[in-house]
């Protein structure tokens, strides 16, 4: 279907893109495209680092769970590497034994 198309229609069906979206809005889109496709990568990159974490610790003795002494900062949670502008608190439940 896409092979039967000549130079002459493909200029035309850019024009009419131009003319839909606005010559201003093209490269805002291109760029929210990228930086899609890298937060993408980089989130696959990151499930695949924790699977094969996962794969590793299976055979491997567990470890005990620090003391809430122990963790003095918040986690928090980030949408891509390095935006901190979206980044928030974990609220993480008390899990202390009760007596």
């Amino acid at each position: 279907m896409l092979s039967n198309l000549r130079p002459t229609e493909i200029i035309l069906i850019l024009v009419v893109v131009v003319l839909l979206f606005g010559a201003k809005k093209l490269p805002d889109m291109a760029r929210s495209l990228g930086k899609s496709a890298r937060i993408l990568k980089s989130e696959a990159k990151a499930m695949k680092k924790e699977g094969e974490a996962e794969k590793a610790a299976a055979g491997a003795a567990p470890e005990p769970a620090p003391d809430a002494a122990q963790q003095t900062a918040p986690r928090t949670i980030q949408a891509a590497p390095g935006d901190v502008s979206s980044a928030r608190p974990v609220a993480e439940p008390n899990r202390a034994p009760q007596s």
